[in-house]
């Protein structure tokens, strides 16, 4: 426990004031997150950083990310997203070619969902810096409170166990525990700064939010245990990886986004 409160004190150290700053360096800290999210996931799966379909792979994720705001180059890039999506998809295939498929179809879905699933949730965590920084604070706020709430709710009183083939640890208990105390906590946030002018839309976009959160998490649980590994990497002693740390980001903040919240 207290490796994981000093891993968790420096990280905030670092990772705060690139957030409230944004611009560049917090762009730049995110191509960084994202970039160590993927390489922890080609290594869950033994896909070498130094191989052909896994520079594919980050050269897609970080076009996914560019964003024009900030970088004036990321307008000229002759490509929309869906076309480097599937530019990706071509490229890997004709690689199992080339190597007489050692490198097969499961691999091409491997890496092109991987690049996904890192590219969407990071780029839309960019988007929503440049949409104020209130919601960036709204969406950390949900995400700690959630998981701090489950946590003490499930230690404390959880019995019930929520899905035990992908998460043995998780309750039912802890689950709505972590939803009433993001409600909680954005309702102490809204009083100090206006998140938005309807207080129940924003609840109700709060256990949204929340649920949503969790199923991240879950998603990535279930992602760990079908590769048989206990973290995704070890970069944060006492937390994992960094993917650890950012799966409910990765699912919360595209649904934000697309519900139209921001």
């Amino acid at each position: 426990m207290k490796e994981r409160i000093i891993t968790a004190i420096i990280g905030l150290i670092l990772f705060i004031p690139l957030v409230i700053y944004g611009e560049w360096p917090f762009v730049v800290m995110v191509f960084l997150l994202a970039t160590i999210a993927f390489y922890e996931l080609m290594r869950m799966n033994k896909v070498p950083f130094n191989s052909f379909p896994a520079v594919i792979g980050v050269i897609m994720l970080w076009l996914l990310l560019c964003d024009e705001n900030v970088l004036p180059f990321a307008e000229r890039i002759p490509l929309s997203r869906i076309e480097i999506i599937f530019l990706s998809f071509l490229l890997l295939l004709a690689y199992t070619v080339l190597v007489k498929n050692k490198f097969t179809f499961n691999g091409v879905s491997y890496v092109l969902t991987s690049a996904l699933y890192i590219g969407i949730g990071f780029s839309y965590f960019i988007e929503t810096r440049y949409d104020g920084l209130e919601y960036v604070i709204y969406v950390l706020v949900v995400i700690w409170l959630t998981d701090t709430g489950a946590f003490f709710t499930g230690k404390f009183f959880g019995k019930t166990k929520l899905w035990p083939a992908i998460s043995p640890k998780k309750t039912i208990e802890g689950f709505f525990g972590g939803i009433i105390s993001a409600v909680i906590a954005v309702l102490i946030l809204q009083s100090i700064t206006t998140i938005h002018d309807n207080l129940l839309i924003l609840l109700l976009v709060t256990v949204l939010a929340s649920f949503t959160a969790q199923i991240g998490d879950l998603v990535e649980s279930a992602l760990k245990r079908h590769m048989e590994v206990k973290d995704s990497g070890t970069i944060l002693p006492g937390h994992g990886g960094i993917l650890d740390r950012f799966d409910s980001l990765i699912f919360m903040v595209p649904f934000l986004h697309f519900i139209h919240f921001f």
